[in-house]
């Protein structure tokens, strides 16, 4: 099949917003020990599968916010 074979017609619009809340690929991780209240590890692996992918994104969220916030 080619490229112009394949019918693109029921993807999603690619707008502003996409970008914007795209998550970057940050590099590859390290592995490390870390503990966490047990209410909260079990909360997350309650989501299922990706759970510490989860964890790490909640925490990128918050590394992103206090930087933007940081004074300059």
């Amino acid at each position: 099949m080619t490229d112009r074979q394949i019918d693109y017609s029921d993807n999603p619009p690619l707008d502003a917003s996409f970008f914007r809340e795209a998550v970057l690929w940050a590099g590859p991780k390290k592995q490390v020990t870390l503990r966490l209240d047990a209410e909260v590890l079990s909360f997350f692996r309650r989501q299922g599968k990706g759970y510490q992918t989860t964890i790490n994104a909640v925490l990128r969220r918050y590394v992103d916010e206090r930087k933007r916030r940081a004074p300059v």
